[in-house]
C-alpha cells in the first residue's frame, strides 16, 4: 500500500503530541534571522497542512506540496473549516513544479528522510535551489543515525485509542541507513455505529485494517553539505533541533540551513 494512505484518516490523531507551535515558531525565527519576514513560502511533504496552517497564521503566504492526495484532502478540508487560503498541490517533491519562485521552503517531520538515494535527495535540492528567490533559504529538519540506529532499532510502537489503533514495527538495516516501517492500523468503518446484541450488550464497532510500510533513510551530515553545494546552493549552518547550537553524538533531529546563490538560467521554471 502506499504510504500514508489508510494512515492519513488518523495521522493528525496519533501525531497530536508534536509541538507544531514551537516548531512553526523555530522556523519563523531562523526565517526572520535571514531577512525572509513575509513572502511566499513552499512547505514539501506538508502532509495534512499543520506546519503550514502555523506559518500562514504567522503572515507567511503558503503552498504545501505533498505525495499524498488523501492527506492533502484533510489539509483541503481544515483549509475549508479555518478559512485559509493556501494552496495545496499533490506532486512528489523529486519532480514538482511551480510558476515562479519563492521566498523560502521549508520542510519539517523528517520528510527528506524519506528521500532514499542520494541522486534523488541532490535532485530535490536542485529544484528547491532553482525555485528560489535570489539569496532565498532552504530550512529542512533531517532525523540522524543515532535517531535510527539507537532509539528506533528494532523497536515496536503500539497505541490504542477508541478513534483507532496501531502497531509501529521498526527494522534499521545499518549498512543501507535506512529504517523500515511496517505499520498496521485498525481504523473505524464510518458511519458504522455500535449495535444491539443479545440480551442488550453492546456489539463492537468495526473496524478496517490497514497495512503500510514506510522507508526513510539517514544521511551523514557531510553527505548532506556536499549535495547542497553541488545543488549550487550555500551550505549555511546546522543545529540541534529547537536550538542554535551545534548537533551532538547523540541528537535525534538536526535542522538544516541553506541558501539560494546567485543562479542564471533557472531551468525548472515555467514560463
Amino acid at each position: 500500500m502506499q504510504p500514508y494512505t489508510g494512515f492519513a484518516a488518523v495521522y493528525d490523531m496519533f501525531m497530536d503530541n508534536v509541538p507544531y507551535g514551537e516548531w512553526a515558531a523555530y522556523v519563523q525565527k531562523l526565517l526572520n534571522d535571514y531577512g525572509i519576514n513575509q513572502g511566499l513560502v513552499l512547505e514539501l511533504g506538508c502532509g495534512t497542512g499543520s506546519m503550514a496552517r502555523q506559518l500562514a497564521a504567522k503572515g507567511y503566504d503558503m503552498i504545501g506540496i505533498d505525495n499524498s492526495e488523501e492527506m492533502l484532502q484533510i489539509a483541503r478540508d481544515k483549509g475549508r473549516e479555518g478559512g485559509d487560503s493556501i494552496l495545496y498541490l499533490c506532486q512528489d517533491m523529486r519532480e514538482f513544479e511551480l510558476y515562479g519562485t519563492v521566498a523560502a521552503v521549508v520542510s519539517v517531520c523528517d520528510s527528506m528522510n524519506y528521500i532514499l538515494s542520494e541522486e534523488e535527495l541532490l535532485q530535490v535540492f536542485k529544484l528547491v535551489n532553482n525555485y528560489l528567490d535570489p539569496q532565498g533559504i532552504f530550512i529542512f529538519d533531517l532525523d540522524t543515525q543515532y535517531a535510527y540506529e539507537e532509539v528506533l532499532g528494532d523497536t515496536t510502537i503500539a497505541e490504542n485509542r477508541e478513534e483507532g489503533s496501531f502497531i509501529w514495527e521498526n527494522t534499521y538495516y545499518e549498512e543501507e541507513m535506512m529504517n523500515e516501517i511496517n505499520l498496521t492500523l485498525f481504523i473505524p468503518e464510518q458511519g458504522e455505529e455500535e449495535m444491539e446484541g443479545e440480551q442488550g450488550t453492546r456489539e463492537p464497532q468495526l473496524f478496517r485494517r490497514y497495512e503500510e510500510t514506510h522507508y526513510r533513510r539517514a544521511y551523514r551530515i557531510d553527505r548532506v553539505k556536499a549535495l547542497i553545494e553541488e545543488a549550487g546552493m550555500e551550505w549555511v549552518a546546522v543545529y540541534e533541533a529547537l536550538t542554535k547550537e551545534k548537533p551532538k553524538e547523540d541528537s535525534e533531529r538536526v535542522y538544516i540551513i541553506a541558501r539560494e546563490k546567485r543562479q542564471k538560467n533557472k531551468l525548472y521554471i515555467k514560463e
